[in-house]
């Protein structure tokens, strides 16, 4: 097996020699140059796996190399070696488009690290045609929308890269899904994916969560604890809802994001860590900084690449595709026939604005199918606000104007708009005692017990599985 190529590019034939040293222990073949032009020639005729680049060269610099490389062969990862402390040109660097980066004087096992994790990602490129264009994997972000189109070519170009990933979108709109998906084409693959809600973690435990702890470093550690950092090791890390962490907790996770590397509660030594860092929020970040909640260094070194995900109101067509999508899972799910929309449902999607996003539709569409009356969904089945207030008014104007109705019948008539409306001012437990309580007067019979409550039969056959009730009953 022919063994991968690594080109170190450094004007100080020590820094060569080291890392030539280490690279030919690792069993590849390398080559090395001393300035941009060598370099430059030494691409076009050794065609390495993976380049290694000094940031200051004698004549220009690391960009040169990387601007060069992007644009004649993106496939081909390469790293960026920077002075100690220069973040400010590492982020640069990544945003220019280099792999990842390693600070002098260089960690040989992060070294080790970042070129075994690199290499898998030549070893992935033959996937990329030779017109250097990215090509998009099969997704479950589906969608056929521009936005979503730009969004999937977009999620293949960042796999490919080792930089920080800001994802910001609108709650419900699928931050996690496409963190998932930047991963799973990542050569990180094979490791975890590791996702944190920075928001459920109380403050007093957050150290412990990210960083894990030692024995006895506080009352309650009974054993050593690994933490999300390593956890993530040689995999990814999705800080979601980033803007939730305490600044105390920021100041540290700045340091482990720049060092590589993190100190367990009570531990003496620091643990080199090599994991890829993609965060979110559905807040505005920016402003965050500026009110003073969200460090600002913080947020430059998260915020290297910042990727948008369109809300479902910016993506046409892909409803309906989705409402599909959802319609079938649901039918799977409650073991029921196949579940459609009506032309004048599928006209009310197509109009609504979705503040809650994907993850709203699937909401509405799951109510909507325990409302529906064979299998067909209506536009009052969907209860989207605006009809909600229109069925209101007409049950009111009915009370009014047709002598003899019954608050039992208006009742009735408002339980087939909207199932969680049968019980609006009770608990989910006494829901449940009270659809018990209904089968037990009608000795299980369900036609029988879902006309005493009020509902159709198949609002009650949804509750009495939501419930688990043939299995504890």
């Amino acid at each position: 097996m022919t063994p991968q190529r690594v080109l170190v590019i450094d004007d100080e034939p020590d820094i060569r020699e080291l890392l030539e040293l280490t690279l030919l222990r690792m069993g590849l073949e390398t080559s090395t140059a001393g300035n941009v032009k060598d370099a430059l020639l030494a691409i076009q005729e050794f065609k390495p796996d993976l380049c290694l680049t000094d940031m200051k060269l004698p004549d220009g610099d690391g960009f040169d190399v990387v601007r060069y490389i992007q644009r004649e062969c993106p496939h081909m990862p390469v790293a960026v070696i920077t002075a100690f402390g220069s973040m400010e040109a590492a982020i640069e660097a990544l945003k220019a488009g280099a792999y990842d980066f390693v600070s002098k004087p260089v960690d040989l096992s992060k070294l080790r690290d970042l070129v075994n994790t690199a290499l898998k990602l030549s070893e992935g490129s033959a996937s990329v045609p030779t017109s250097g264009k990215p090509v998009a994997m099969d997704s479950p972000i589906l969608g056929n929308s521009p936005a979503i189109q730009q969004l999937k070519a977009t999620i293949v170009k960042l796999a490919r890269s080792q930089a920080p990933v800001f994802i910001h979108g609108e709650s419900g709109s699928g931050k996690e899904l496409v963190a998932k998906q930047i991963h799973k084409q990542s050569p990180r693959a094979n490791g975890g994916f590791i996702p944190v809600n920075c928001g459920a973690i109380p403050e007093s435990l957050m150290e412990s969560e990210f960083f894990g702890h030692k024995k006895g470093s506080f009352t309650g550690a009974v054993e050593d604890k690994q933490g999300l950092f390593q956890a993530a090791h040689h995999g990814t890390l999705f800080l979601d809802e980033v803007a939730d962490l305490p600044l105390s907790m920021q100041v540290k996770l700045l340091r482990a994001i720049q060092e590589k590397a993190i100190k367990p509660v009570g531990g003496v030594e620091e643990l080199p860590i090599d994991t890829r860092i993609l965060s979110a929020t559905h807040k505005d970040l920016e402003k965050e900084v500026q009110n003073g909640r969200f460090r600002q260094d913080l947020y430059y070194r998260l915020n290297v690449i910042k990727l948008d995900v369109p809300s479902l109101k910016r993506r046409g067509d892909d409803i309906l595709l989705l409402a599909d999508h959802f319609l079938k899972l649901i039918a799977q799910r409650w073991q029921l026939d196949d579940i459609q929309l009506s032309e004048e449902a599928k006209a009310t999607l197509s109009q609504y604005a979705f503040p809650g996003n994907v993850r709203e539709l699937e909401n509405i569409l799951e109510r909507a199918s325990t409302l529906c009356d064979h299998n067909i969904i209506h536009p009052e089945d969907l209860q989207l606000p605006e009809l909600a207030s229109v069925a209101s008014i007409a049950s009111e104007q009915n009370s009014t104007n047709t002598p003899g109705n019954s608050v039992k019948e208006i009742s009735q008539k408002q339980t087939t708009l909207d199932s969680d409306a049968v019980f609006p001012h009770l608990t989910q437990s006494n829901e449940k005692e009270q659809i018990l309580t209904a089968l037990d007067q009608t000795r299980w019979n369900r036609t029988a017990a879902a006309k005493l409550l009020g509902m159709t039969f198949r609002q009650l056959r949804y509750r009495i599985k939501k419930y688990e009730l043939d299995q504890k009953y």
